[in-house]
Protein backbone atom coordinates (compact mmCIF):
# COMPACT_ATOMS: atom_id res chain seq x y z
CA UNK A 1 0.00 0.00 0.00
CA UNK A 2 1.57 3.69 -0.77
CA UNK A 3 1.71 5.97 1.75
CA UNK A 4 -0.74 8.27 0.55
CA UNK A 5 -3.42 5.36 0.99
CA UNK A 6 -1.96 4.32 3.99
CA UNK A 7 -2.78 7.85 6.01
CA UNK A 8 -6.19 8.34 3.90
CA UNK A 9 -6.81 4.81 5.37
CA UNK A 10 -6.27 5.85 9.00
CA UNK A 11 -7.88 8.93 8.98
CA UNK A 12 -11.01 7.42 7.77
CA UNK A 13 -10.96 4.21 10.54
CA UNK A 14 -9.90 7.38 13.24
CA UNK A 15 -13.55 9.10 12.30
CA UNK A 16 -15.17 5.37 12.19
CA UNK A 17 -14.28 4.49 15.73
CA UNK A 18 -14.88 8.16 17.04
CA UNK A 19 -18.29 7.99 15.50
CA UNK A 20 -19.34 4.69 17.30
CA UNK A 21 -17.57 5.79 20.43
CA UNK A 22 -20.06 8.46 20.53
CA UNK A 23 -23.46 6.61 19.05
CA UNK A 24 -26.01 6.24 21.46
CA UNK A 25 -25.75 2.58 22.84
CA UNK A 26 -28.48 0.40 21.21
CA UNK A 27 -30.52 -2.36 23.15
CA UNK A 28 -29.51 -5.97 21.34
CA UNK A 29 -32.55 -7.51 20.01
CA UNK A 30 -33.34 -10.61 21.49
CA UNK A 31 -33.42 -13.87 19.54
CA UNK A 32 -36.92 -15.47 19.55
CA UNK A 33 -37.03 -18.23 22.39
CA UNK A 34 -36.32 -21.28 21.71
CA UNK A 35 -39.02 -23.77 21.45
CA UNK A 36 -39.05 -25.34 24.95
CA UNK A 37 -37.97 -29.05 25.25
CA UNK A 38 -40.58 -31.18 27.13
CA UNK A 39 -38.83 -33.42 30.34
CA UNK A 40 -42.07 -35.40 30.23
CA UNK A 41 -41.67 -39.37 30.43
CA UNK A 42 -43.82 -41.24 28.16
CA UNK A 43 -44.24 -44.75 28.29
CA UNK A 44 -46.95 -47.18 26.52
CA UNK A 45 -49.82 -47.81 28.65
CA UNK A 46 -51.26 -50.11 25.64
CA UNK A 47 -49.86 -52.07 23.08
CA UNK A 48 -50.39 -54.55 20.36
CA UNK A 49 -48.45 -56.16 17.74
CA UNK A 50 -49.31 -55.58 13.82
CA UNK A 51 -49.70 -57.94 11.17
CA UNK A 52 -50.96 -58.50 7.32
CA UNK A 53 -54.58 -59.66 8.23
CA UNK A 54 -55.74 -63.32 7.05
CA UNK A 55 -58.32 -62.72 4.56
CA UNK A 56 -61.40 -63.91 6.98
CA UNK A 57 -59.76 -61.48 9.32
CA UNK A 58 -59.57 -58.52 6.95
CA UNK A 59 -62.57 -56.22 6.80
CA UNK A 60 -64.27 -55.77 3.36
CA UNK A 61 -62.84 -52.80 1.65
CA UNK A 62 -65.74 -51.29 0.33
CA UNK A 63 -66.75 -51.41 4.41
CA UNK A 64 -63.56 -49.03 4.89
CA UNK A 65 -64.37 -46.20 2.16
CA UNK A 66 -66.62 -43.34 3.78
CA UNK A 67 -65.84 -45.18 7.00
CA UNK A 68 -65.62 -44.95 10.58
CA UNK A 69 -63.98 -47.21 12.49
CA UNK A 70 -64.31 -47.20 16.15
CA UNK A 71 -62.01 -49.17 18.91
CA UNK A 72 -61.71 -49.43 22.68
CA UNK A 73 -57.93 -50.14 24.59
CA UNK A 74 -57.84 -51.04 27.80
CA UNK A 75 -54.86 -49.52 29.85
CA UNK A 76 -52.52 -50.64 32.48
CA UNK A 77 -51.00 -47.05 34.02
CA UNK A 78 -53.45 -44.29 33.71
CA UNK A 79 -52.46 -40.62 33.19
CA UNK A 80 -54.11 -37.02 32.04
CA UNK A 81 -52.11 -36.52 29.19
CA UNK A 82 -51.47 -39.01 25.82
CA UNK A 83 -50.56 -39.79 22.67
CA UNK A 84 -51.93 -42.42 20.18
CA UNK A 85 -50.08 -44.35 17.40
CA UNK A 86 -51.43 -44.98 14.38
CA UNK A 87 -49.87 -47.08 11.63
CA UNK A 88 -50.13 -48.07 8.10
CA UNK A 89 -47.03 -50.54 8.51
CA UNK A 90 -48.07 -53.30 6.11
CA UNK A 91 -49.79 -50.74 3.31
CA UNK A 92 -48.19 -50.59 -0.06
CA UNK A 93 -49.70 -47.19 -0.02
CA UNK A 94 -50.52 -44.11 1.96
CA UNK A 95 -52.98 -43.88 3.86
CA UNK A 96 -55.10 -40.56 4.69
CA UNK A 97 -57.04 -39.99 8.14
CA UNK A 98 -59.56 -37.46 7.81
CA UNK A 99 -60.29 -37.00 11.17
CA UNK A 100 -59.06 -39.04 14.55
CA UNK A 101 -61.40 -38.72 17.87
CA UNK A 102 -60.66 -39.84 21.33
CA UNK A 103 -63.59 -40.26 24.32
CA UNK A 104 -64.55 -42.30 27.14
CA UNK A 105 -66.66 -45.24 26.05
CA UNK A 106 -69.97 -46.46 28.23
CA UNK A 107 -68.82 -49.86 28.29
CA UNK A 108 -66.56 -52.59 26.85
CA UNK A 109 -69.43 -53.89 24.64
CA UNK A 110 -71.01 -51.35 22.50
CA UNK A 111 -70.26 -48.50 20.58
CA UNK A 112 -71.49 -45.82 22.84
CA UNK A 113 -69.03 -43.02 23.87
CA UNK A 114 -69.82 -40.42 26.58
CA UNK A 115 -70.23 -37.70 23.97
CA UNK A 116 -69.27 -34.71 26.54
CA UNK A 117 -65.58 -36.46 26.87
CA UNK A 118 -65.02 -36.51 22.86
CA UNK A 119 -61.85 -34.69 21.49
CA UNK A 120 -60.19 -34.51 18.33
CA UNK A 121 -56.40 -35.83 18.21
CA UNK A 122 -54.06 -33.75 15.93
CA UNK A 123 -50.86 -34.37 14.08
CA UNK A 124 -48.50 -31.89 13.59
CA UNK A 125 -51.85 -29.26 14.85
CA UNK A 126 -53.27 -30.82 11.92
CA UNK A 127 -56.79 -32.55 12.30
CA UNK A 128 -56.56 -34.93 9.36
CA UNK A 129 -52.58 -37.24 8.62
CA UNK A 130 -51.69 -39.35 5.87
CA UNK A 131 -49.70 -41.90 6.87
CA UNK A 132 -46.59 -43.06 4.32
CA UNK A 133 -46.64 -47.19 3.85
CA UNK A 134 -44.55 -48.81 6.11
CA UNK A 135 -44.76 -45.85 8.48
CA UNK A 136 -46.56 -44.67 11.63
CA UNK A 137 -47.81 -41.23 12.86
CA UNK A 138 -48.05 -40.25 16.52
CA UNK A 139 -50.73 -37.95 17.65
CA UNK A 140 -49.84 -34.48 18.88
CA UNK A 141 -50.15 -34.72 23.40
CA UNK A 142 -53.46 -34.40 24.36
CA UNK A 143 -55.00 -33.80 27.80
CA UNK A 144 -57.28 -36.22 28.20
CA UNK A 145 -57.91 -38.30 32.06
CA UNK A 146 -57.79 -41.90 32.27
CA UNK A 147 -57.45 -44.07 35.27
CA UNK A 148 -55.30 -47.20 35.70
CA UNK A 149 -56.71 -50.05 34.41
CA UNK A 150 -59.57 -47.66 32.78
CA UNK A 151 -60.41 -47.58 28.63
CA UNK A 152 -60.51 -44.73 25.75
CA UNK A 153 -62.58 -45.42 22.58
CA UNK A 154 -60.57 -43.49 19.60
CA UNK A 155 -62.62 -43.51 16.99
CA UNK A 156 -61.12 -42.67 12.90
CA UNK A 157 -62.68 -41.89 9.69
CA UNK A 158 -61.32 -42.60 6.19
CA UNK A 159 -62.00 -41.88 2.83
CA UNK A 160 -60.54 -44.23 1.10
CA UNK A 161 -59.19 -47.97 2.29
CA UNK A 162 -55.86 -48.75 2.55
CA UNK A 163 -54.18 -50.76 -0.24
CA UNK A 164 -53.61 -53.55 2.36
CA UNK A 165 -54.68 -53.07 5.99
CA UNK A 166 -52.31 -53.25 9.20
CA UNK A 167 -54.16 -54.95 12.10
CA UNK A 168 -54.16 -57.23 15.06
CA UNK A 169 -56.82 -59.97 14.78
CA UNK A 170 -56.25 -61.52 18.43
CA UNK A 171 -58.01 -58.16 19.88
CA UNK A 172 -60.47 -60.35 22.20
CA UNK A 173 -62.29 -57.04 21.75
CA UNK A 174 -65.11 -55.66 19.93
CA UNK A 175 -64.66 -53.05 17.03
CA UNK A 176 -67.15 -51.25 14.99
CA UNK A 177 -67.34 -50.15 11.70
CA UNK A 178 -69.95 -47.88 10.07
CA UNK A 179 -70.20 -45.42 6.56
CA UNK A 180 -69.78 -42.16 6.87
CA UNK A 181 -67.79 -39.40 9.66
CA UNK A 182 -69.08 -40.50 12.77
CA UNK A 183 -65.89 -40.03 14.90
CA UNK A 184 -68.23 -37.85 17.41
CA UNK A 185 -71.10 -39.72 17.22
CA UNK A 186 -72.89 -40.66 20.89
CA UNK A 187 -73.25 -44.43 19.62
CA UNK A 188 -73.22 -46.25 16.14
CA UNK A 189 -76.53 -48.19 15.93
CA UNK A 190 -76.57 -49.28 12.50
CA UNK A 191 -72.42 -50.47 12.15
CA UNK A 192 -71.35 -54.04 11.67
CA UNK A 193 -69.14 -55.44 14.30
CA UNK A 194 -65.95 -57.45 14.62
CA UNK A 195 -63.11 -59.00 17.05
CA UNK A 196 -60.00 -57.65 15.47
CA UNK A 197 -58.13 -54.53 15.87
CA UNK A 198 -56.94 -51.74 13.11
CA UNK A 199 -54.65 -49.26 12.02
CA UNK A 200 -53.61 -48.70 15.62
CA UNK A 201 -50.70 -50.01 17.54
CA UNK A 202 -50.18 -48.09 21.21
CA UNK A 203 -51.14 -45.67 23.39
CA UNK A 204 -48.73 -43.40 25.37
CA UNK A 205 -48.99 -41.80 28.62
CA UNK A 206 -47.61 -39.33 30.66
CA UNK A 207 -45.94 -40.67 33.62
CA UNK A 208 -42.97 -38.98 35.37
CA UNK A 209 -42.89 -40.54 38.81
CA UNK A 210 -39.45 -42.43 39.70
CA UNK A 211 -39.03 -45.68 38.41
CA UNK A 212 -42.21 -45.01 35.73
CA UNK A 213 -41.84 -47.73 32.96
CA UNK A 214 -43.18 -50.26 30.25
CA UNK A 215 -43.35 -53.80 30.25
CA UNK A 216 -43.32 -55.55 26.89
CA UNK A 217 -44.55 -59.42 27.10
CA UNK A 218 -43.36 -60.80 24.03
CA UNK A 219 -45.11 -63.65 22.96
CA UNK A 220 -47.62 -65.88 20.95
CA UNK A 221 -51.59 -66.98 21.37
CA UNK A 222 -50.66 -67.78 24.76
CA UNK A 223 -50.15 -63.55 25.86
CA UNK A 224 -52.18 -62.50 23.10
CA UNK A 225 -55.17 -63.86 25.11
CA UNK A 226 -56.43 -66.96 23.18
CA UNK A 227 -59.52 -68.43 24.66
CA UNK A 228 -59.56 -65.29 27.42
CA UNK A 229 -63.05 -63.43 27.50
CA UNK A 230 -64.18 -61.03 24.60
CA UNK A 231 -63.99 -57.56 26.08
CA UNK A 232 -63.51 -58.80 29.43
CA UNK A 233 -59.72 -57.89 29.55
CA UNK A 234 -58.74 -60.92 31.24
CA UNK A 235 -54.75 -62.08 29.41
CA UNK A 236 -52.87 -62.92 31.90
CA UNK A 237 -50.95 -59.36 30.84
CA UNK A 238 -54.07 -57.91 32.42
CA UNK A 239 -53.79 -60.04 35.45
CA UNK A 240 -50.28 -59.25 35.75
CA UNK A 241 -51.03 -54.99 34.82
CA UNK A 242 -53.62 -55.19 37.46
CA UNK A 243 -51.40 -56.84 40.00
CA UNK A 244 -48.65 -54.40 39.22
CA UNK A 245 -51.08 -51.56 40.42
CA UNK A 246 -51.74 -53.28 43.84
CA UNK A 247 -48.43 -52.00 45.36
CA UNK A 248 -47.37 -48.83 45.16
CA UNK A 249 -43.66 -49.59 44.43
CA UNK A 250 -45.18 -50.74 41.09
CA UNK A 251 -47.78 -48.62 40.33
CA UNK A 252 -45.82 -46.58 37.47
CA UNK A 253 -45.15 -49.73 35.41
CA UNK A 254 -47.48 -50.41 32.60
CA UNK A 255 -47.90 -53.14 30.37
CA UNK A 256 -47.52 -53.55 26.66
CA UNK A 257 -49.23 -56.99 25.05
CA UNK A 258 -46.98 -58.11 22.23
CA UNK A 259 -48.21 -61.42 21.72
CA UNK A 260 -49.14 -62.51 17.84
CA UNK A 261 -51.46 -65.75 17.23
CA UNK A 262 -49.43 -68.28 15.83
CA UNK A 263 -45.89 -66.75 16.40
CA UNK A 264 -42.74 -68.60 16.19
CA UNK A 265 -39.30 -67.50 17.29
CA UNK A 266 -37.90 -69.34 13.90
CA UNK A 267 -39.67 -68.79 11.27
CA UNK A 268 -43.29 -66.70 10.33
CA UNK A 269 -46.43 -67.88 11.20
CA UNK A 270 -49.60 -65.94 11.32
CA UNK A 271 -47.36 -62.91 11.19
CA UNK A 272 -43.93 -61.90 11.40
CA UNK A 273 -41.31 -64.12 13.70
CA UNK A 274 -40.19 -62.74 16.71
CA UNK A 275 -36.76 -61.77 15.48
CA UNK A 276 -38.07 -60.00 12.21
CA UNK A 277 -40.66 -57.97 14.62
CA UNK A 278 -38.39 -57.10 17.79
CA UNK A 279 -37.15 -53.36 16.72
CA UNK A 280 -40.77 -52.68 16.11
CA UNK A 281 -42.13 -54.53 19.25
CA UNK A 282 -40.02 -54.37 21.55
CA UNK A 283 -37.51 -51.22 21.22
CA UNK A 284 -40.25 -48.75 19.13
CA UNK A 285 -42.64 -48.69 21.89
CA UNK A 286 -42.27 -45.39 24.83
CA UNK A 287 -40.51 -46.07 27.77
CA UNK A 288 -39.66 -50.04 27.32
CA UNK A 289 -37.32 -51.06 30.81
CA UNK A 290 -38.21 -54.78 31.00
CA UNK A 291 -39.00 -57.81 28.34
CA UNK A 292 -40.82 -60.74 29.14
CA UNK A 293 -39.93 -63.35 26.14
CA UNK A 294 -42.41 -65.97 26.06
CA UNK A 295 -42.33 -67.92 23.16
CA UNK A 296 -41.01 -70.94 21.71
CA UNK A 297 -44.06 -73.39 22.05
CA UNK A 298 -45.10 -72.91 18.45
CA UNK A 299 -41.58 -73.81 17.23
CA UNK A 300 -41.38 -77.13 19.24
CA UNK A 301 -45.26 -78.04 17.82
CA UNK A 302 -44.58 -77.22 14.30
CA UNK A 303 -41.40 -79.79 14.19
CA UNK A 304 -43.69 -83.18 14.90
CA UNK A 305 -47.21 -82.11 13.72
CA UNK A 306 -47.31 -84.36 10.92
CA UNK A 307 -45.39 -87.22 13.01
CA UNK A 308 -42.31 -87.56 15.10
CA UNK A 309 -39.37 -85.72 13.51
CA UNK A 310 -35.21 -87.69 13.30
CA UNK A 311 -33.14 -86.77 16.87
CA UNK A 312 -30.93 -84.48 14.95
CA UNK A 313 -33.92 -82.04 13.71
CA UNK A 314 -34.81 -82.06 17.71
CA UNK A 315 -31.20 -81.60 18.87
CA UNK A 316 -31.34 -78.58 16.15
CA UNK A 317 -34.67 -76.87 17.01
CA UNK A 318 -33.20 -76.84 20.77
CA UNK A 319 -30.17 -75.03 19.45
CA UNK A 320 -31.81 -72.87 17.46
CA UNK A 321 -34.51 -71.45 19.98
CA UNK A 322 -31.85 -70.75 22.50
CA UNK A 323 -29.63 -69.35 20.15
CA UNK A 324 -32.76 -66.89 19.37
CA UNK A 325 -33.37 -66.00 23.01
CA UNK A 326 -29.71 -65.06 23.20
CA UNK A 327 -30.23 -62.86 19.99
CA UNK A 328 -33.17 -61.17 21.88
CA UNK A 329 -30.70 -60.57 25.02
CA UNK A 330 -27.97 -59.07 23.10
CA UNK A 331 -30.72 -56.73 21.25
CA UNK A 332 -32.34 -55.52 24.31
CA UNK A 333 -29.81 -55.46 26.20
CA UNK A 334 -28.09 -53.07 23.75
CA UNK A 335 -30.91 -50.66 24.44
CA UNK A 336 -30.48 -50.79 28.47
CA UNK A 337 -33.34 -53.09 28.77
CA UNK A 338 -33.47 -56.23 30.95
CA UNK A 339 -34.37 -59.44 29.49
CA UNK A 340 -37.00 -61.84 31.87
CA UNK A 341 -37.62 -66.00 30.06
CA UNK A 342 -40.45 -67.51 30.37
CA UNK A 343 -40.84 -70.68 30.51
CA UNK A 344 -42.83 -73.18 28.31
CA UNK A 345 -45.81 -74.55 29.87
CA UNK A 346 -47.22 -77.74 29.21
CA UNK A 347 -49.24 -78.98 25.59
CA UNK A 348 -49.28 -82.52 25.90
CA UNK A 349 -52.75 -83.53 24.67
CA UNK A 350 -52.72 -80.68 22.69
CA UNK A 351 -55.54 -81.48 20.13
CA UNK A 352 -53.51 -79.27 16.88
CA UNK A 353 -49.74 -80.38 17.70
CA UNK A 354 -50.48 -84.22 19.37
CA UNK A 355 -47.09 -83.66 21.01
CA UNK A 356 -44.81 -86.46 20.86
CA UNK A 357 -42.54 -87.63 24.07
CA UNK A 358 -39.58 -86.13 22.25
CA UNK A 359 -41.18 -82.55 22.11
CA UNK A 360 -41.46 -82.61 25.93
CA UNK A 361 -38.06 -83.61 26.18
CA UNK A 362 -37.01 -80.51 24.24
CA UNK A 363 -39.45 -78.35 26.22
CA UNK A 364 -37.76 -79.36 29.71
CA UNK A 365 -34.49 -78.80 27.89
CA UNK A 366 -35.63 -75.15 26.59
CA UNK A 367 -36.99 -74.68 30.11
CA UNK A 368 -33.85 -75.86 31.70
CA UNK A 369 -31.69 -73.47 29.31
CA UNK A 370 -34.37 -70.44 30.53
CA UNK A 371 -33.87 -71.32 34.04
CA UNK A 372 -30.03 -71.65 34.09
CA UNK A 373 -27.72 -68.41 35.50
CA UNK A 374 -26.25 -66.38 33.17
CA UNK A 375 -28.72 -65.99 29.95
CA UNK A 376 -31.41 -64.18 31.06
CA UNK A 377 -32.00 -60.95 33.75
CA UNK A 378 -34.49 -63.38 36.06
CA UNK A 379 -37.24 -65.85 34.89
CA UNK A 380 -40.83 -65.87 35.15
CA UNK A 381 -41.80 -69.74 35.37
CA UNK A 382 -45.23 -70.07 33.69
CA UNK A 383 -44.83 -74.24 33.50
CA UNK A 384 -44.21 -74.47 37.41
CA UNK A 385 -47.33 -72.24 37.79
CA UNK A 386 -49.60 -74.18 34.87
CA UNK A 387 -48.48 -77.50 34.90
CA UNK A 388 -50.24 -80.47 37.13
CA UNK A 389 -48.04 -82.15 39.91
CA UNK A 390 -49.38 -85.62 39.02
CA UNK A 391 -48.51 -84.83 34.71
CA UNK A 392 -46.02 -82.55 34.21
CA UNK A 393 -46.40 -82.90 31.19
CA UNK A 394 -49.90 -81.52 30.71
CA UNK A 395 -51.78 -78.22 32.11
CA UNK A 396 -53.61 -78.30 35.54
CA UNK A 397 -57.43 -79.06 34.28
CA UNK A 398 -58.92 -76.07 35.94
CA UNK A 399 -56.27 -73.64 34.02
CA UNK A 400 -57.07 -75.37 30.38
CA UNK A 401 -59.08 -74.09 28.49
CA UNK A 402 -60.02 -77.14 27.05
CA UNK A 403 -57.27 -77.51 23.78
CA UNK A 404 -54.65 -78.49 26.15
CA UNK A 405 -52.58 -75.84 24.90
CA UNK A 406 -54.04 -72.71 25.65
CA UNK A 407 -54.87 -71.37 29.29
CA UNK A 408 -58.61 -70.36 30.83
CA UNK A 409 -59.38 -67.66 32.34
CA UNK A 410 -58.01 -68.65 35.69
CA UNK A 411 -55.24 -69.80 34.33
CA UNK A 412 -54.49 -66.55 33.01
CA UNK A 413 -55.11 -65.14 36.21
CA UNK A 414 -52.95 -67.05 38.07
CA UNK A 415 -50.24 -66.36 34.91
CA UNK A 416 -50.97 -63.05 35.88
CA UNK A 417 -50.54 -62.88 39.43
CA UNK A 418 -47.43 -65.74 39.48
CA UNK A 419 -45.12 -62.80 37.78
CA UNK A 420 -42.77 -61.78 40.41
CA UNK A 421 -42.90 -57.86 41.36
CA UNK A 422 -39.51 -57.56 42.58
CA UNK A 423 -38.43 -58.09 39.07
CA UNK A 424 -39.15 -54.58 38.49
CA UNK A 425 -38.17 -53.25 41.63
CA UNK A 426 -34.70 -51.68 42.02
Amino acid sequence: MRAREFVSASICLAVLLAAVAHAPARTPKKSPPAQQTSANTWIETWGASQQIPEPQNALPADDLRDATVRQIFHFSVGGAVLRVHLTNAFSTQPLHFTAVHIATPVSLSTAAIDAATDKALTFSGQNNVTIPPGAEMVSDPIQFSVQALGSVAVSYHLDTPPSRQTSHPGSRATTWYVHGDQVSAADLPDAKRIEHWYQVTGIDVVDNAPGAGTVVALGDSITDGHAATTNGNDRWTDAFAANLQSSPATRNIAVSNRGTGGNHLLTDGLGPNALARFDRDVLAPAGVKWLIVFEGVNDLGELSIRGDAPAAAHTAMVANIEAAYAQIIIRAHAHGIRVFGATITPYAGSVYYHPFPSNEADRQAINAWIRAPGHFDGVVDFDSVLRDPQHPDQLIPAYDCGDHLHPSPAGYKAMGNAVPLSLFVH
